[in-house]
């Protein structure tokens, strides 16, 4: 249910009791480089070690259904875990105060894509667009959904929007993300006020978003509802990612697989490749495009 480094939060699935848990020596998974063994969301086999201290040493942990991961900003050729065992992956964007880039968006998508999690984007922070940022996250919200991303939109302080994101939680495992600053903790709260969540004002400076999660937690909302409220991401790097399969992750790509001249085709600059000629002809947006070559480039996402 939480990670706080050495210590997990273990919660029982026969009483629902919570143990205070650590690891029993190092965990190795095979072919999987990680800076952390466990994530929220794992389930796993642990032993009572102590009832008086309430805690518990992990033995095990069970095989994945699916796990969200991004290269790891600190420690060069590892990964970092974001959450395993989800039914959808919901990014928090903001177009103002912070601004969420293209990038990252689209970063987040392929990610999702390439472990088959359902993506959803809620737009968020409503009343602090002007009515051209307004037409443009609506353009946003048009490309998105024709791509099958379902998009939505929330105001915490004013409760828009909230009704359908309860909906969309109602009886699922999710994980929210977002950069920091986006309103994650705002938006749980509004959901569900009897968690109180702590939350920071935005950083003037450059607009960037303070962190007020620092470790990955599991949250109960209510009768087989689950929600992962995650750190704050500042960079979204790929991991376990060749480049020649990202295009498949881009269900706009994926769409004409096979109809490029070359099969290993990248669709950087080979003739006869039908996804450039898709965006000269503006049936892939430019946008898209763009973040594409800048993750087979292996570029940032700050654009």
């Amino acid at each position: 249910m939480r990670s706080t480094g050495s210590w997990y939060d273990v919660r029982d699935r026969r009483d629902g009791h919570l143990w205070q848990c650590r690891l029993k020596g190092k965990f190795k998974i095979k072919d999987l480089k990680v800076t952390n063994p466990i994530a929220v969301g794992d389930h796993v086999v642990f032993d009572v070690e102590d009832k008086t201290e309430n805690t518990g040493i992990i033995l095990d942990i069970l095989p994945r259904e699916n796990y969200l991961i991004r290269q790891s900003v600190h420690k060069t050729a590892h990964a970092h875990l974001l959450a395993a065992n989800v039914d959808q992956a919901i990014l928090v964007v903001t177009l103002f105060f912070p601004r969420t880039s293209l990038g990252f968006i689209d970063r987040f998508l392929v990610t999702a894509e390439s472990f088959r999690i359902p993506a959803v984007l809620v737009f968020n922070k409503q009343d602090l667009l002007s009515e051209d940022m307004l037409d443009f996250q609506q353009e946003l919200m048009e490309l998105y959904e024709s791509l099958g991303y379902r998009c939505l939109v929330t105001t915490a302080v004013t409760n828009e929007g909230l009704d359908q994101v309860r909906a969309l939680l109602e009886g699922k495992v999710s994980v929210l993300s977002g950069h920091s600053g986006v309103g994650k903790s705002s938006l749980i709260n509004a959901i569900t006020p009897t968690l109180d969540l702590r939350t920071k004002e935005v950083s003037t400076f450059a607009n960037k978003g303070v962190h007020t999660t620092t470790f990955a937690e599991m949250f109960e909302l209510g009768p087989d509802t689950y929600l992962v409220d995650s750190p704050g991401i500042k960079e979204l790097g790929l991991a376990e990612t060749d480049p020649s399969e990202i295009s498949h992750y881009f269900p706009e790509m994926r769409d004409l697989l096979n109809q490029c001249r070359y099969h290993n085709c990248l669709h950087i600059n080979e003739p006869g490749c039908a996804v450039k000629e898709a965006v000269q002809e503006g049936t892939i947006a430019m946008s898209r495009f763009d973040s594409y070559l800048s993750m087979v480039g292996g570029q940032d996402n700050r654009r």
